[in-house]
């Protein structure tokens, strides 16, 4: 490249005749940039101009190409010509040595553009800037911006601060950004979108405020992609307050806005007014929602109360003919799933035209979830070898789990390159389900794994469904050495001591809970009926049709009793001063159960939810009602789904 550097010299030989260049100026700019040939030949036959617009568009037209072999030698004739080169033309030349990855070229660049006595122009600044920031360093670039005369472009700070970004340094570019603004520089909406960006990154809600007011100040807030930025950086910091506060504020709203804020209470959990939003979005902001709004509010009807939404969504994207990819498929094989409706779910895989591995996982862990683990087994074997990926394992051994299918779980553990500790939980689980204590122990001491909660809580589950109340009992004295301040451990062991009748022992960790201030999970339940959500404590009496509800238990627990039907506790997680001191009817699933019973027509399924894993006794008594009084009753507890009909449950009793 010392060519370039001599070329220099030829500057100061101008031709007198300056044969006019529109013609080729026009030739030039109609070139398509799948003509690198007809570029070249009119290269050939130019005449000795001295205009440099030509020779910039021959320039980016091989920057275009990716040509930047012919880019440089298009600059050194340039020169050789006696061409001299303008604010417009560094920048390009500087972007084919940033591009090509030549450092030495982009320092001779330099050093001529300081000859020239441009290197002081915000163009050429700002190709210094991303050469520096991408071949040297940040700091070099830092350099080139501070020994810039125009600190009051904004665009020269913007550049340096996404590069920050760029190299993982969030809390340097919001460190900049407030520097440009003391420095007296005018920030623009690309400014602010770039620290707003930091700030997520880093999820600072203080440096987003700053910056939001900040672009109030300089009037920026009625840009709506300034406010989308800003709407994003309070849901992604968990400011919903603030989220709303702006979005009812915002003059003009795009899909983006409105999908940003859904996608906001639907991640924080307030589900109920994701979806009143997604509907005034329809119906009052007349945006047609796309892709990632779908996929946004699909979540939130992921659960049985809201399987009515989840279908109405579904049915506005047939309606509307929305085109739907493999993402809203997964969206929705998961909404089904989830919401109850297993059936739907398999009907929208088996005809998705084009399958990538979410969409088999999503499946799988679908029938695990319905308790049909050797159908998700099956549907494994049948994945494409080369897509299989760890989730995919964690599915695969899901489903094993619910079918205590051993040898299939550890084969498919073997085939794990790296296994984590949610494979190693799932393995100890499967293990233990199946009653082989020993060798779930075995594999635990082998990987040295015996102080991991996750692997301890499975061996205590297989534990509980095979009645081992001594290993048990030593496994969650374990866990409460583990976890002394995780209430939940307290409650298995008050329960273990109540199932095994000594009350006094009970006494006595109930009161380790109260000195410890530790606040235990309350089990609820709830129904769906005519679009209003019950809910349901354990001992509930608020509800107004009570007396109706324990009126149908009662009746129904002495047919139960008549027929010798025993229910055994079991030590669960579930609020010991619930468990103990309320009887059996007062549980809150059969509480929601008997609700259903009483309000909705003979013969209709009834569908219940409850936030804790359903106890034992509830479990039996589900299942006797469900023959008893010839109805279909369905109940989701956090881990799966139980199908109560004719007496028998989905599960097996394995749960």
């Amino acid at each position: 490249m010392d060519v370039i550097s001599s070329s220099l010299q030829a500057l100061n030989v101008l031709e007198n005749n300056k044969p006019t260049s529109n013609h080729y100026n026009s030739r030039i700019c109609a070139l398509k940039l799948s003509e690198p040939v007809s570029t070249h030949q009119l290269f050939d036959e130019m005449p000795q101009s001295t205009d440099s617009l030509i020779w910039n568009n021959i320039i980016q037209t091989q920057l275009a190409n990716a040509s930047y072999h012919k880019a440089v030698a298009t600059y050194h004739e340039m020169l050789t010509r006696g061409v001299r080169p303008d604010r417009h033309t560094l920048p390009r030349v500087l972007s084919v040595s940033r591009l090509s990855g030549s450092l030495t070229l982009g320092k001779q660049l330099h050093g001529q553009a300081m000859k020239l006595g441009v290197c002081k122009d915000m163009y050429v600044t700002s190709g210094l800037i991303e050469l520096y920031g991408n071949l040297d360093g940040i700091d070099a670039a830092k350099c080139v911006l501070y020994n810039s005369e125009k600190k009051t472009s904004c665009v020269c700070w913007t550049l340096l601060a996404k590069l920050y970004i760029k190299k993982n340094k969030p809390l340097l570019s919001i460190e900049l950004f407030n520097e440009m603004v003391d420095a007296g520089a005018e920030i623009d909406p690309v400014s602010v979108i770039t620290c707003i960006t930091a700030c997520i990154r880093v999820k600072s809600l203080k440096d987003g405020r700053c910056v939001h007011e900040r672009a109030r100040e300089h009037g920026l807030m009625f840009d709506v992609l300034v406010c989308n930025s800003v709407l994003k950086m309070y849901v992604e910091c968990g400011s919903m307050k603030d989220a709303r506060l702006l979005f009812d504020q915002m003059s003009s709203r795009d899909a983006i806005s409105w999908t940003c804020i859904v996608q906001g209470y639907v991640k924080n959990g307030e589900i109920n007014e994701g979806l009143k939003l997604f509907r005034k979005m329809i119906v009052e902001g007349k945006v047609k929602p796309d892709v990632v709004a779908v996929c946004s509010v699909l979540p939130a009807c992921a659960r049985m109360a809201a399987r009515k939404n989840g279908r109405e969504i579904h049915g506005y994207l047939i309606r509307n003919k929305i085109p739907v990819n493999t993402k809203v498929d997964n969206a929705l094989i998961d909404m089904y799933a989830k919401s109850g409706c297993l059936e739907y779910a398999a009907k929208i895989f088996s005809k998705m035209k084009s399958k990538d591995i979410v969409s088999w996982t999503v499946m799988i862990l679908g029938y695990s979830l319905h308790g049909q683990g050797n159908i998700g087994v099956d549907l494994f074997q049948k994945i494409p070898k080369n897509e299989i990926d760890e989730i995919s394992y964690v599915a695969a051994l899901n489903a094993c789990c619910t079918s205590r299918m051993v040898e299939e779980g550890m084969h498919y553990f073997s085939c794990i390159k790296s296994p984590n500790l949610v494979h190693y939980a799932l393995m100890v689980a499967i293990l233990s389900r199946a009653g082989k204590f020993n060798k779930a122990m075995v594999f635990i001491n082998e990987r040295s794994i015996s102080r991991q909660t996750e692997v301890l809580r499975a061996l205590i589950d297989g534990c509980r469904i095979h009645r081992n109340l001594t290993t048990g009992k030593r496994l969650i004295e374990h866990l409460c050495d583990l976890e002394p301040l995780n209430a939940d451990n307290y409650i298995m062991m008050s329960n273990y001591y109540a199932q095994c009748g000594k009350h006094d022992m009970v006494d006595i960790w109930r009161q380790s809970i109260r000195d410890m201030d530790l606040t235990p999970k309350f089990a609820y339940s709830w129904i769906e009926f005519r679009n209003k959500i019950h809910v349901f404590r354990t001992g509930d009496v608020s509800h107004p049709r009570s007396e109706g509800i324990y009126w149908e238990l009662e009746c129904l627990m002495k047919k139960l009793e008549t027929e010798g039907v025993n229910l055994v506790k079991d030590f669960s997680f579930h609020d010991v001063d619930e468990e103990r001191e309320c009887v059996l009817i007062g549980h809150s699933e059969l509480l929601a159960i008997s609700f259903g019973l009483i309000s909705t027509k003979s013969g209709s399924t009834i569908r219940v939810t409850k936030n804790l894993r359903v106890c034992h006794s509830c479990h039996e008594a589900a299942k006797y009602i469900s023959r008893v009084v010839s109805r279909e009753i369905i109940l989701k507890d956090p881990n799966r789904f139980h199908r109560f009909k004719n007496g028998i449950c989905s599960c097996q009793g394995y749960y």
